[in-house]
């Protein structure tokens, strides 16, 4: 199998990363996150819905931790101005000691136009033009910006004409954070390529993401600038190992909700990305009855088409053999940072593990 980056070539060494508890008590989610750093989690992520915001979770945890990388995932490109996540970013690398990893993503229309009540418009450009000021910022650079979305400084006949170039007082830990994009529609895949430093993709099936993303990585990376180095792909699944096939069967059938969810319910026919990863999975049938079942209600029907080859592939749950396989299968593929879902009995030690699968 080819893998993303166009190449045979086979990741030696990944890393581990898992999503971090973002919705309870902090000082729990501190001691969680330590011991996830001693068994081997090398990046954490904080998600940011429509819940606590994730840089005061971010800032305690760089307090709390010491080695471990911690990255937003992800600050949407909407709810903040490009010079704001800028600086936001310089602070969490400083207050972590250059350990930050900024997220980014267009979320969606349900969160950006109902929580934060701002048009959901223009997520490709916005994203560029957002990457490029944050880079400018960390370099300490004057700022200014003539794009379509953003101007910096603001025109005369916008404002009142008294806005100057400006630079970071501050001086950055790092000039260069590295900018992870949350992206799946061929064209921001495709920018991700060309301009950020890794990837975070969603649903992704190790042994047939080439056949969804392949030539968007291709076209992107083309156009790629060689200082950014290889595109980093943080990528994975479930995790659990255990020789009970039942509660291996058990546990990948959780999958079923949230993928009939996004498959089913996100987006209106002909306007999911979901739905059309899988049909580009080759699971064309199930994707149209998927969706036609979860629009009308029929949830726990859609939940029971999910295909069960999907489930198993992208779920690292099973004996030691099995779940080191899959190991191997999103080494392949191209995956850098292994994400990571610790669901069996003994999360720390399934850890463990991995990790010295993965190294």
């Amino acid at each position: 199998m080819w893998p993303l980056n166009g190449e045979r070539r086979i990741v030696e060494a990944m890393k581990l990363s898992m999503m971090l508890n973002y919705s309870g008590d902090p000082r729990l989610a501190a001691a969680e996150a330590r011991d996830l750093e001693l068994a081997g989690i090398d990046l954490g992520w904080v998600a940011e819905l429509y819940s606590f915001d994730s840089v005061s979770i971010l800032g305690y945890l760089a307090a709390m931790t010491e080695t471990m990388e911690l990255g937003s995932g992800i600050f949407n490109t909407y709810s903040r101005t490009p010079t704001t996540i800028a600086s936001t970013a310089a602070g969490l690398d400083a207050v972590s000691g250059g350990r930050f990893i900024l997220g980014l993503g267009a979320s969606g229309p349900q969160v950006i136009e109902g929580w934060h009540g701002l048009p959901y418009d223009k997520p490709l450009a916005r994203q560029r033009e957002i990457m490029d000021i944050c880079r400018k910022v960390w370099r300490r650079e004057v700022v200014t910006n003539d794009g379509p979305i953003y101007k910096l400084p603001l025109p005369e006949e916008q404002g009142t004409g008294l806005g100057k170039p400006l630079k970071l007082i501050n001086h950055p830990v790092r000039s260069n954070i590295p900018i992870y994009l949350a992206s799946l529609g061929p064209k921001n895949v495709e920018l991700t390529a060309e301009v950020a430093n890794g990837w975070l993709p969603v649903f992704y099936y190790p042994e047939k993401a080439s056949d969804v993303w392949g030539d968007d990585i291709a076209r992107g990376k083309a156009k790629r600038d060689p200082g950014l180095g290889e595109l980093q792909v943080s990528a994975g699944g479930m995790l659990a190992i255990t020789d009970d096939k039942e509660q291996a069967g058990k546990l990948r059938d959780m999958g079923r909700f949230m993928t009939a969810l996004y498959v089913g319910g996100m987006g209106a026919k002909g306007k999911n990305f979901y739905n059309n990863i899988f049909r580009k999975y080759g699971y064309e049938d199930e994707a149209e009855q998927i969706q036609d079942l979860y629009l009308s209600g029929k949830k726990d029907e859609a939940m029971a088409l999910i295909p069960q080859a999907y489930l198993d592939a992208t779920a690292l749950v099973g004996d030691e053999g099995w779940v080191r396989e899959r190991v191997e299968a999103y080494r392949a593929s191209g995956v850098t940072h292994l994400q990571v879902t610790p669901m069996g009995e003994n999360p720390l030690n399934d850890i463990e593990k991995v990790k010295a699968w993965a190294e």
